[in-house]
């Protein structure tokens, strides 16, 4: 005999009109994710593309940061180091102290305020005014690195080529000149904009950068960079002709006497005689004097090259992008323009590299604060 079991009703699992509301409500949630993910793609590939792409925007900052806080420790050590020690009080030191306070400048108030630009992609939300200190302060700072650069270059070329006539009293003089005209010119680029020669702020687009008037564009990289890095090219091929010609005129030197020569008839006769003889004049390795110009010219010469290998992609593409309508990806304006900034952390690196007196004035520093 069977025993009839009459269906359960859907309230009988628990699904009454209102869970079968709900369930309808999340089905139509599921359908609508999916049209999404397949207007736009993996989902799933889209949340780790975004979080990979996150880490590795930590790890660039972070480095940037370190950058920033690196150039600006560097920098104060040597202006620490030219104010305590006595002897570096006088040129070329003086050059070096103007190259360190602009490169402490840009540590401490250009770069700092880049990084907060690359953290809003690019992208300027401080307002106009602050946008105008920034970028005054980014073109003042880096032109006067850029032109302490070339004053220490030409320094050494004239003591290297003229130390007879350039005596310490005329190499003062001449070096506290370069140092004023190196900021005033550097006032002069930095500050035409704010007197009507170009716009650098852009409240619509969000927008904050150099002036892209074509003519101040000519103006502004003529006379922050292609003009100083002629003069060092220049400076730097000089040196080097000095000092090969140096190294030629370092060949030995030969005097050959008479072969015979006879005393007077009064007294015994005396001959002294000479065949194929030669004198020679040679020394054994460099004068002190020769040494110091090899290092001031291997630091000229590094200092050079690091200079432009750091400042002519940004340079190039800075002229070339108002003139000609370039469109260059945001990606990379911003390595070139970090790739010059870092120029003002590799200036007090090579210039105390050459110098023992730095190392030795950094270790007596350090061991008295200990």
């Amino acid at each position: 005999m069977g025993v009839s079991v009459a269906p359960c009703s859907p309230r009988c699992y628990g699904l009454g009109p209102p869970r079968i509301k709900q369930l309808l409500v999340m089905f139509s949630r599921i359908m609508e994710w999916n049209i999404t993910v397949s207007a736009n793609g993996s989902a799933g590939a889209d949340t780790w593309g975004s979080h990979r792409f996150s880490v590795f925007s930590v790890l660039i900052l972070t480095l940037l940061a370190m950058l920033v806080i690196a150039t600006f420790l560097w920098n104060v050590l040597v202006l620490v180091t030219i104010l305590r020690v006595r002897t570096f009080h006088r040129v070329p030191h003086n050059l070096v102290a103007s190259m360190a306070i602009s490169d402490v400048m840009v540590a401490a108030l250009v770069m700092p305020l880049s990084l907060v630009h690359e953290l809003n992609d690019r992208r300027w939300r401080l307002g106009r005014v602050l946008c105008h200190i920034w970028i005054s302060f980014d073109v003042l700072c880096c032109t006067a690195s850029i032109w302490n650069v070339t004053a220490i270059a030409l320094d050494r070329y004239w003591s290297i080529t003229r130390h007879l006539e350039y005596t310490l009293k005329t190499r003062k003089r001449i070096s506290n000149i370069m140092i004023l005209l190196t900021w005033l010119l550097s006032a002069v680029i930095s500050l035409s904009p704010l007197f009507g020669w170009g716009e650098t702020y852009s409240e619509v687009n969000e927008e904050c950068q150099v002036s892209q008037e074509p003519s101040y564009t000519i103006f502004s990289t003529f006379g922050a960079f292609y003009l100083p890095l002629c003069v060092v090219l220049f400076v730097y091929w000089k040196i080097y002709k000095a000092a090969k010609f140096r190294i030629g005129s370092k060949k030995t030197n030969t005097i050959t006497p008479m072969p015979e020569v006879k005393e007077a008839s009064h007294q015994p006769q005396m001959v002294f005689t000479v065949r194929h003889a030669t004198v020679t004049f040679q020394t054994d390795g460099d004068t002190w004097r020769e040494q110091k110009e090899k290092k001031a010219a291997l630091m000229v010469g590094i200092l050079i090259g690091v200079f432009v290998l750091c400042w002519i992609p940004f340079f190039i593409t800075e002229l070339i992008n108002p003139l000609f309508s370039c469109d260059i990806p945001p990606i990379w304006k911003s390595i070139f323009l970090w790739l010059g900034y870092s120029n003002s952390f590799f200036n007090p690196l090579i210039y105390t590299a050459f110098n023992k007196n730095y190392n030795n004035a950094f270790r007596n520093l350090f061991s008295r604060q200990r």
